[in-house]
């Protein structure tokens, strides 16, 4: 099952030039870039671990590119995403989010339904990848 999360998620993978153009984007549009990791990727989970600090004013892409780099290196199977937000209205409002990077394999989302008080069926989804310790989701197979 393919992660559908973010700008670009029912393309193909964006490649590096793809990924920089989408920066330069940003750039051109004065909103701050960062790099986020997770191997929990809940569509509620909104809140990813932050690769550094968000990136201001930035003259071209190369400084995330090469933050993007670091963390790839660094977390080789995480999902990674590059988000933008836009501070013109006096608060940081995200403008685009896309994913950089994903795992070799991605396992997918069970649907976990449960009853509750006078017949009502709650239903939420389950990360398949939550049945393994942090350090041993998504390895290659």
């Amino acid at each position: 099952m393919r992660l559908t999360q973010g700008a670009f998620s029912y393309l193909p993978d964006l490649t590096d030039e793809q990924i920089e153009a989408q920066v330069n984007y940003c750039i051109d549009h004065g909103w701050a870039v960062n790099i986020e990791y997770t191997d929990d990727p809940h569509p509620r989970n909104t809140y990813w671990e932050m690769w550094g600090m968000p990136m201001f004013d930035l003259a071209s892409a190369r400084p995330v590119l090469d933050a993007l780099q670091a963390c790839r290196e660094a977390f080789t199977n995480h999902y990674i995403r590059i988000s933008a937000s836009d501070s013109e209205k006096g608060w940081e409002s995200l403008r685009l989010s896309f994913i950089a990077q994903r795992p070799a394999v991605e396992p997918g989302f069970q649907v976990v339904r449960s009853n509750g008080p006078g017949r009502q069926i709650n239903y939420t989804t389950r990360s398949y990848a939550t049945d393994q310790p942090p350090e041993q989701r998504y390895r290659d197979v």
